[in-house]
């Protein structure tokens, strides 16, 4: 039978000392005070990762934009560039991208300065968005036929860093599903590559074929790109296929993959449709915690792979 008992720990009203409700609720408590403890770097030069995965559904959108999100909760200035002709990554910052509107495809095709088409996120005063609009789907053939067609949001980003007095601490590149023009301009634009990689069946199909392209990037384009980052996703820790998913990522990208794993949530699932991110929408929810403490990583993470290079 279930009872009510005073929590001294969190004054927080747990039913029954140990039922899975408990154990949860108890977990995500502690989980955080540390986050609320937990104090940050953040990198004096900006870094630039883009999300990637060619393989749908694995959450790629929903991790750059709550990642995002979570980075400008604990104080970091980010901007989120949307290049994905969906504008799923615009939608769920809340920032609108109405055909009318200038963005991304403007900087692309016609030269727009970057700064003239980034608008900011009501989720943060730290959070910034370069959105997508429909005209961005035609601009893979429109590339084609253009000077320097890869390095055409490399450029917009330097002259747009040049031109700020206050930079970005974070710049977020979120990708289409796929390893075209916009995705070949993002990896020459970008320092870092951020995968995110479901706990599902079929994992890493055609992961290698995207570790190929960015060694192609690496050769040709931009030899500073590197995989620093992957991230596991639509987590279930019940079953065994995601714990074993879990051991076989970690086990071929050891000093890649983050601690930190998303749950499946379906929080997560509902807050694009408020034109939210989790952390705006639901931040005591297990994803939302989630991602700020993949957030609290990244910064980390980035901060030791600068000492190391230095």
């Amino acid at each position: 039978m279930f009872h009510v008992k005073q929590s001294p720990a969190d004054d927080t009203t747990i039913f029954g000392d140990d039922t899975p409700l408990a154990r949860e609720l108890a977990d995500l408590s502690a989980r955080r005070r540390i986050l609320e403890a937990t104090d940050v770097n953040l990198p004096a030069e900006t870094r630039i990762l883009t999300v990637s995965n060619q393989k749908g559904g694995v959450g790629k959108t929903t991790s750059a934009v709550n990642v995002a999100a979570a980075l400008a909760s604990i104080g970091a200035r980010v901007l989120v560039i949307d290049l994905d002709p969906q504008g799923n990554a615009s939608t769920a910052l809340g920032v609108p991208h109405t055909a009318d509107i200038p963005s991304v495809y403007d900087v692309l095709i016609d030269e727009f300065p970057l700064a003239e088409v980034i608008q900011p996120s009501p989720e943060s005063d730290n959070l910034f968005c370069a959105p997508s609009t429909i005209h961005l789907a035609g601009a893979e053939i429109e590339l084609v036929s253009q000077v320097a067609r890869e390095h055409r949001l490399r450029t917009a980003m330097e002259e747009y860093l040049e031109s700020v007095d206050i930079k970005p601490h974070f710049i977020i590149i979120d990708c289409p599903p796929s390893l075209g023009l916009l995705t070949i301009n993002a990896f020459t634009a970008a320092d870092e590559v951020f995968i995110p990689i479901q706990c599902e069946y079929y994992a890493l199909e055609g992961l290698s074929q995207l570790l190929g392209s960015v060694q192609m990037i690496q050769k040709h384009l931009n030899p500073r790109l590197h995989v620093s980052t992957i991230l596991l996703t639509m987590y279930d820790g019940r079953t065994r296929l995601a714990q074993q998913v879990a051991e076989e990522v970690r086990s071929h990208f050891a000093d890649q993959v983050l601690e930190t794993v998303i749950p499946r949530s379906v929080r997560v699932s509902e807050a694009p449709s408020f034109g939210q991110t989790v952390v705006s929408y639901d931040p005591q929810s297990a994803g939302a915690i989630a991602y700020r403490e993949a957030a609290v990583e990244i910064v980390r993470k980035s901060a030791r792979e600068g000492e190391g290079r230095a």
